[in-house]
């Protein structure tokens, strides 16, 4: 069954994600890989002789528009920038169990079948979530993790997000642009954080695709210890889905190598500063 509700639609969401991926400041090059899972389609790009890192992008978004957010980190690493299988994007359309931990160990069998034994990794909340399961399941694939306004740690309840409901049922009925700006905001805190690339790939994922509402589940404190790799976790005070306040506690509980990070005054949608920047890279850069 289809992840888009059309095939009309589906083009019109790839033909964002290829012409946002030609606005990449780095040559970039298609890679795909088979697992037990299905066909999983990545980027790769960056700095050819740079550090492996593997990263993930958020729900209901792309690979293409990730890149374009962390245009950061293509100095330093080489950058395989996966398409999450049952998203949107250009991997196999099967959508996987939030609640169990496939996301994991199809995680892990995409280093494998990149040919490394262990990555760094990087991803923000769906992804990030992904990366949480992937310690979990398969520890030794992880060789030190940021995880960025992360799902998997200590999600706030269902409940806290349903202000995003009703703008969104009322975009879906009337098409208008207003509706869906008022269901982005709890999420940017401001407009100003609801950039054109922000809104282009929102609109057509949530007019086109058929929208994962589950985020990854919190994971199980006993499969976490048995992760050694660096962490650092990085959450927003003001994350409507993954608070700092729930977030960072239950990290420094349950992960036996953690650094946490308390993006203040921000939501779950937000700008880094320079200096957090260099924060990721240079915890990424170390040995």
């Amino acid at each position: 069954m289809s992840i888009y509700k059309s095939p009309e639609g589906k083009d019109k969401i790839i033909a964002l994600y290829d012409a946002q991926l030609r606005r990449l400041k780095c040559p970039y090059s298609d890679v795909r890989v088979e697992t037990s899972f299905g066909k999983t389609h990545i980027i790769k790009t960056g700095n050819a002789g740079g550090i492996p890192l593997l990263v993930f992008h958020g729900g209901n978004a792309t690979t293409a528009y990730n890149l374009l957010a962390c245009d950061f980190i293509m100095d330093d690493f080489l950058i395989y920038a996966v398409d999450t299988i049952g998203h949107p994007g250009k991997s196999a359309e099967v959508s996987l169990s939030p609640y169990n931990y496939d996301y994991g160990k199809w995680a892990g069998e995409v280093v494998s079948q990149l040919g490394y034994e262990s990555m760094a990794c990087l991803s923000g909340s769906f992804g990030a979530g992904i990366i949480a399961k992937m310690m979990c399941v398969c520890p030794e694939k992880v060789k030190r993790a940021v995880l960025y306004v992360p799902s998997g740690i200590n999600n706030a309840p269902a409940i806290s997000n349903m202000r995003m409901l009703l703008p969104m049922i009322a975009y879906w009925v009337t098409y208008k642009d207003k509706w869906l700006k008022r269901c982005i905001l709890p999420l940017a805190i401001t407009y100003d954080n609801i950039t054109d690339d922000v809104y282009e790939t929102a609109k057509l994922s949530i007019t086109y695709s058929k929208v994962k509402t589950g985020m990854p589940s919190n994971v199980s404190e006993k499969l976490m210890k048995q992760c050694r790799a660096p962490a650092l976790v990085m959450a927003a005070e003001k994350d409507c889905m993954f608070p700092a306040k729930r977030v960072i506690p239950r990290a420094q509980k349950i992960m036996n190598n953690c650094t946490t990070y308390l993006l203040k005054d921000r939501g779950h949608m937000n700008f880094l500063t320079d200096g957090e920047k260099k924060m990721i890279v240079d915890f990424l850069k170390k040995d």
